[in-house]
């Protein structure tokens, strides 16, 4: 019939799309900032050399690179190693190589054997402050630390073993993100290039975590729901922030009718932290069980510590004649933050096309720094692997960072200024405010593209490429079953699916089968 395709012409043309929704994508080609940067080596790759048969793979670069990058990390550190944490407090803030680990050697009492959430502190303190697995992994580093030796060279050799753990944790989160999108492996190279990371990857150990929340994402990804949760739970027990992740999981699996998978994550998550904490949460005497304090110390330390450095709310402190007492800080903080929550909830559960997963975990952790009373500048590094999944584009990604690395001068230099005495050598706090403003600025401007990608899902460069979710595992091509307010756009290879219905809030089950 005439104007109507062959059969011939549809197989070719079916032929041609599969191939290239299994291509890799080359960030040089989508990419006006990339293919600029590519001439420094060479020029942008192209496709005979994306498909060679050699040993330097994409993730195995990407991975390399990481490690190069944190090892100027150390570099940097240098001054504070050569005597800078031992001079004065403000000797280590001029030269911007202050980190918690060689502090907390003797502080948290490593150095003295004693046993973290068991055994108190002399001090204000009284017990570690951290998590239950963060604990440990300190423990760990202070056996491999030798106790011969003055005090400053075990605190430095302590410092050394941390940063070689850490690095191990940088090269699998390079990894796992550079594996989570498979035809995007090079988008992990944000994560190895972030100059953000390497600036503040041995400042605490946030990194553990955030290697623990990378490898969870990675197995999700790959439809490990079990794995994925259990490597969840094991992430919060590291640090906090990665029990936000569970909150998309949930609206995303809820529009996709995917209860099962959600319940498996979820209940594994919960199992994984308890096995960790409940040796060290529960003790028991004559009169019965009770919560151990050492373990307690954490979630009381997060509620009476006061408003901190890098937050909005420090400036309001700041600036106030009479500054909000803590208790008010943490009500205030909570409310803003369940209120962004429920902005993302609604934003997932109405976006016109459902979002990528971690798209809405970026979002959701994001507002977790923003809304918090503290925003450590090492809190970028929660931000970072999320950030190259939700918006790979280096444009939008070096505009945050330039923002990043502004306030991790700016907040050393505070410091400098605030201990250098009558010599007043360094930032005001003037001067302070602006970086606090200029980092929290960058990270709203990044979630504002993120949520313009949502909102407008021709503009995600992922799904410009011809991806649904990547990173979304079992919700990667589903279609809808629950979407509030307009009907959502089916994804793109799954537009001929022979089933799947989605309902919308107030009308009958409307069929989008062909």
């Amino acid at each position: 019939m005439c104007g109507m395709p062959s059969a011939e012409t549809t197989r070719t043309s079916v032929h041609k799309t599969t191939s290239a929704q299994q291509e890799p994508v080359r960030p040089t080609k989508e990419d006006e900032v990339a293919a600029a940067g590519s001439e420094l080596i060479g020029g942008p790759i192209g496709r005979r050399v994306l498909y060679a048969a050699t040993w330097w793979t994409p993730v195995r670069v990407i991975a390399l690179i990481a490690i190069g990058m944190f090892a100027l990390g150390m570099v940097q550190k240098l001054p504070c190693y050569d005597g800078a944490w031992f001079q004065g407090a403000s000797s280590q803030y001029t030269h911007a190589c202050y980190s918690d680990i060689p502090h907390l050697y003797q502080g948290r009492g490593f150095a003295d054997g004693l046993v973290p959430y068991f055994d108190k502190l002399p001090g204000d303190m009284e017990y570690l402050e951290y998590p239950v697995l963060t604990g440990v992994f300190m423990e760990v580093a202070s056996w491999l630390t030798p106790g011969s030796g003055s005090i400053q060279h075990q605190e430095k050799f302590y410092w050394m073993v941390n940063a070689g753990m850490l690095m191990a944790c940088t090269a699998v989160i390079a990894v796992c993100v550079a594996r989570t999108h498979r035809r995007r492996p090079w988008d992990g190279l944000m994560v190895a290039l972030a100059p953000a990371f390497a600036l503040t990857a041995t400042i605490n150990w946030d990194l553990f975590a955030v290697a623990l929340t990378a490898a969870a994402m990675l197995m999700w990804a790959r439809g490990g729901t079990l794995s994925a949760g259990i490597l969840l739970g094991l992430a919060t027990a590291a640090k906090l922030y990665p029990a936000l992740l569970l909150g998309p999981l949930l609206i995303l699996c809820w529009r996709a009718g995917r209860w099962r998978a959600f319940c498996m994550t979820a209940g594994a998550a919960v199992g994984a932290w308890l096995v960790v904490n409940l040796p060290v949460m529960i003790t028991h005497d004559a009169t019965g069980f009770h919560i151990r304090e050492g373990w307690a110390k954490f979630y009381t330390f997060s509620q009476e510590r006061g408003v901190d450095f890098g937050s909005f709310w420090l400036i309001l402190s700041q600036r106030m004649g009479d500054p909000l007492s803590t208790d008010t800080v943490n009500t205030l903080a909570t409310a803003l933050m369940l209120l962004a929550c429920l902005g993302v909830g609604a934003l997932g559960l109405t976006a016109p096309r459902r979002p990528r997963f971690a798209q809405l975990a970026f979002l959701v952790v994001a507002a977790f720094i923003l809304t918090n009373k503290v925003y450590s500048p090492q809190y970028v590094l929660w931000l970072i692997p999320l950030a190259a999944l939700a918006r790979p584009r280096w444009r939008d990604f070096l505009i945050w960072q330039a923002c990043e690395v502004a306030y991790f001068l700016g907040i050393w230099l505070y410091l400098a200024y605030t201990t250098s005495g009558d010599a007043h050598k360094g930032l005001p706090t003037e001067g302070y405010q602006l970086a606090i403003v200029v980092h929290l600025l960058g990270t709203l401007y990044l979630c504002a593209v993120v949520v313009r990608d949502i909102l407008m899902p021709e503009r995600d460069p992922v799904r410009r490429s011809g991806d649904d979710d990547p990173s979304g595992g079992v919700l990667d091509g589903a279609q809808d079953v629950f979407v509030l307010g307009q009907p959502a756009h089916p994804p793109r290879h799954a537009a001929h699916s022979t089933e799947g219905t989605y309902v919308r809030w107030g009308s009958t089950p409307t069929d989008i089968s062909p």
